[in-house]
């Protein structure tokens, strides 16, 4: 009986969201439907109510590509000194070569 009695209630409370999410729909297009009536009937535009029309997302900056500060002269390849170590790089270190004698 108790069980019965919960999901009639959590039934009734999905229901009433229900109705709620779809009164404040139709409340919210009522209030936009208004405020362009408004808008029309005094000839206003966005700009005139300090709204800016919605623009599209501001362009991403360009990144600049970082200058290499180490190269192998064996060949050529380079590296900036951050994110990993190249795999070349880590090969000649682990041969006792020093981070040193491949700076630019």
């Amino acid at each position: 009986m108790v069980k019965n009695a919960l999901t009639d209630l959590i039934a009734q409370k999905a229901a009433l969201e229900q109705q709620i999410a779809e009164m404040q729909r139709e409340q919210r297009s009522e209030a936009i439907a208004q405020v362009k009536s408004l808008m029309s009937e005094y000839g206003l535009t966005l700009a005139d109510i300090g709204q800016a029309p919605r623009a599209s997302a501001p362009p991403r900056a360009v990144k600049a590509k970082v200058a290499a500060k180490y190269r192998d002269p064996a060949t050529g390849n380079t590296w900036s000194g951050r994110g990993l170590k190249p795999k070349w790089l880590s090969a000649e270190l682990a041969a006792g070569r020093q981070l040193a004698d491949f700076a630019l």
